[in-house]
């Protein structure tokens, strides 16, 4: 599909945005159409119909065709460069030096802007959220209809919240999954939420390591655990750690970036807690063949495709983070933000109050959009209690912003997805909802989790 890189020139020049379509087996019970987007920021999303597909039940299936579409700039979407080195989105998260110096992070962050600047002028300015939505209309102009369903996830919930507001009446049933308090993007969301979520989430893996304390040797309970591995991520810090045969050293902010990855479903926990402890072992040179085959997962990068530039997520990541909404300008003052969130959250080590490459980004091309409160009441809320990613407070901070328009779901639980996750209570909620359009009548918190 064809759209305009800035809606303010509708004539200008255009971009394409890939959008793939799976039918309902059954047209006369068809209701319309349910878009999706999986987050990322910046993930592609031409896929994400098989995936839902495989997990949502007949009657959701029955009465939608389910949309994807890679956004404005991702993969097939005209996909943007930056030309970055480190082509990975966890190379943009600025962990300190050890001894909690940020004027490395001011460097890089300042070079990766001009970087971006020199590369793609000033046209990645338009790869934000809200012409990612005005793309969205656009899709549900070509399909025919009248109004649009959408689930979005993670940074998604931001977009399905954007759509929204700009075209109020537009909007069918929506679910909103592990979400972004619109009244904190960008800078606010990383640097006031992440800290605590982290503080949260890590627990339960803690607890998952110190059930096997007699073969981890990591602790025996949550804060042995939270000690062991704050003295290895510092150890790492000061002296990183090789693995035979692999260029890339693991340092402290690998060892966090792996830990934030790991920590998003809980299924993944028995691994993280095995590669803290291969982490452990590296950094005393003693590492075991079994730690190797751990570590080398760790290590392995995702295939690059011939398609799509090997720094597209982190590109767009950045457009989206930066361009958004407005980041406080220059060095100033992050340096003492970073200090009091290093010490306050150690966890996350002064990583989301310190300085990102947004501080020397070009200013957006327009104002973050206000997230409209109330309206028809279309929206369900799922969030989990202890969520790293997107943490519980980002979640209330929605269903504020959106107030008599949503309901919402809480359920006691950790890690960044919700639906599918072993709540029924969540599942049912959802699922009701997209089959039937009855919404909760109050808020629920489902405590029913299995497997967590």
């Amino acid at each position: 599909m064809e759209v305009p890189l800035d809606y303010q020139d509708p004539d200008g020049e255009k971009i394409d945005v890939a959008v793939s379509r799976l039918s309902t087996a059954l047209p006369e019970k068809r209701r319309g159409v349910l878009l999706l987007n999986p987050g990322g920021p910046a993930v592609g999303g031409l896929g994400m119909p098989e995936t839902m597909a495989s997990v949502l039940p007949k009657s959701v299936l029955d009465r939608y065709d389910l949309i994807g579409f890679d956004p404005r700039g991702v993969e097939h979407s005209t996909p943007q460069s930056c030309g970055l080195r480190d082509p990975s989105v966890p190379g943009l998260f600025p962990y300190p030096a050890a001894d909690g110096s940020i004027a490395k992070n001011a460097a890089h962050a300042e070079a990766v802007a001009e970087r971006c600047a020199e590369k793609t002028g000033k046209d990645l300015r338009y790869y934000n959220t809200a012409n990612t939505a005005r793309d969205m209309d656009r899709i549900r102009q070509a399909l025919g209809e009248r109004k649009i369903s959408y689930w979005g996830q993670s940074y998604g919930t931001y977009l399905g919240a954007v759509y929204r507001s700009l075209f109020q009446g537009r909007t069918d049933r929506m679910v909103l999954e592990s979400n972004v308090d619109p009244a904190k993007v960008w800078a606010g969301q990383v640097a006031d939420t992440w800290g605590k979520g982290m503080a949260d989430r890590f627990p339960d893996a803690a607890r998952v390591a110190a059930a096997q304390a007699d073969t981890l040797e990591l602790g025996t309970d949550v804060a042995e655990v939270t000690r062991t591995y704050l003295t290895l991520a510092d150890r790492l810090d000061r002296s990183p750690a090789r693995l035979p045969g692999v260029s890339m050293p693991l340092d402290g902010a690998m060892l966090r970036n792996v830990t934030y990855a790991l920590l998003l479903k809980n299924e993944t926990l028995p691994v993280l807690v095995h590669f803290w402890k291969a982490a452990e072992n590296l950094s005393h040179g003693s590492v075991t063949a079994a730690d190797t085959k751990v570590l080398q997962q760790a290590f392995a990068a995702r295939a690059p495709s011939a398609e799509v530039p090997a720094d597209n997520q982190a590109t767009l990541f950045l457009a989206l983070t930066c361009g958004d909404a407005a980041w406080p300008e220059g060095t100033d003052g992050y340096a003492a933000r970073h200090a009091a969130d290093r010490e306050k959250w150690p966890l996350t080590a002064g990583m989301p109050a310190n300085i990102w490459a947004c501080a020397f980004w070009d200013k957006p091309v327009e104002p973050a959009v206000e997230v409209v409160e109330g309206g028809s009441r279309d929206t369900l809320i799922l969030q989990n209690r202890r969520d790293h990613a997107t943490p519980w407070e980002s979640g209330v901070g929605l269903h504020q912003a959106l107030g008599k328009g949503s309901a919402y779901v809480g359920v006691d639980n950790g890690g960044h997805y919700v639906y599918g996750q072993g709540s029924a209570c969540a599942d049912q909620a959802a699922v009701g909802f997209l089959s039937t359009g009855r919404l909760p009548d109050k808020d629920l918190y489902c405590t029913d989790v299995t497997g967590k």
